[in-house]
């Protein structure tokens, strides 16, 4: 449970992040520590760093605001409200905010001017159940999942029945969607690895979940779906995102008080690596000056930890 009154530890090497596997060693900064950036909010999620503008965005679903965190200052505003109970967030190629939303059932976008447009809100004539995570690949295609958590009830969005299957889709640069992952129970957070030859989803509603991995062929389609990650028994991965070394940095918790927080995960699906947190994490991001800084959207808090590596783009 989150704690208001929460402090980094003064030890350093911090504590929290812990080396489960000699190999996480390298990735960790003996002088850096986890940092609450802000906290008050319902359920923060999806973090997106801007660069360009020395800050964090994230999403308050239940709250239907999204919050910026200023580096420089250290003040956290409301970027957007209401925000159409909006939840995962990233960049396109071209630096536009890509946005999912329960409230409009779409995946919309931040134009240069500050209009916020529609990219899609249906398929095949139906409509989105409420996109949940997206990312955007190298060729400008985007992919995102859609389950249905924004439309059971009127906490994260509006209570409505379902028109489609809970699908993964990608949308190509001319507007055109196709499915590229079906079948999946409940598909939450995604990312490519690196080299975008493969690409990562969570399937959250399968007992235990799971993080499957599937071959991304011609950059279009997905093959050879695989499980990478049993989460087990208590285990409950949400949101997140990969490393240029490939690792994956996985949002945790809920399930047990001990795995509230991240968990890292080499290429192989290996648990390497954990940072603890007061409270169930679910997604996060890379960002600052060199991408190396690790923000983490926690429950009722934001924190971030400095790394030593880098996030792969597109996250």
């Amino acid at each position: 449970m989150s704690t208001p009154d929460w402090q980094p530890s003064p030890r350093y090497p911090d504590p929290a992040v812990v080396v489960v596997d000699e190999s996480f060693g390298r990735f960790r900064l003996p002088l850096a520590k986890v940092e609450r950036l802000a906290t008050g909010f319902r359920w923060a999620e999806g973090p997106v760093w801007l660069g360009d503008a020395r800050s964090l965005v994230w999403s308050d679903v239940p709250g239907n605001r999204m919050y910026r965190w200023d580096e420089e200052t250290g003040a956290t505003s409301v970027f957007r409200g209401p925000s159409g109970y909006a939840n995962g967030n990233t960049r396109d190629r071209r630096g536009r905010l890509l946005t999912c939303e329960h409230g409009g059932r779409r995946v919309s976008r931040t134009e240069y001017d500050g209009r916020v447009t529609t990219l899609i809100d249906r398929y095949e004539g139906k409509r989105l159940n409420s996109p949940n995570d997206i990312v955007c690949k190298s060729d400008r295609s985007i992919w995102f999942t859609d389950p249905s958590f924004g439309i059971l009830g009127y906490y994260e969005g509006a209570k409505a029945e379902a028109e489609l299957p809970t699908n993964v889709y990608r949308l190509d640069t001319s507007g055109k969607a196709t499915v590229v992952g079906e079948g999946i129970n409940q598909p939450n957070g995604l990312a490519f690895s690196p080299d975008e030859s493969v690409l990562y989803i969570v399937e959250s509603r399968s007992v235990p979940r799971k993080i499957l991995a599937y071959d991304v062929v011609n950059g279009r389609s997905l093959a050879n779906r695989r499980v990478l990650i049993d989460a087990g028994p208590k285990g409950t991965p949400d949101g997140f995102r990969v490393d240029v070394d490939g690792n994956l940095w996985c949002g945790w918790g809920m399930g047990d008080p001990a795995l509230d927080g991240v968990s890292i995960f080499n290429p192989d699906g290996r648990l390497i690596g954990r940072i603890d947190l007061p409270e169930r994490c679910a997604n996060v991001c890379f960002g600052g000056t060199h991408r190396n800084r690790l923000f983490m959207a926690a429950a009722k808090s934001v924190y971030a930890l400095y790394v030593n590596t880098q996030g792969a783009a597109g996250g």
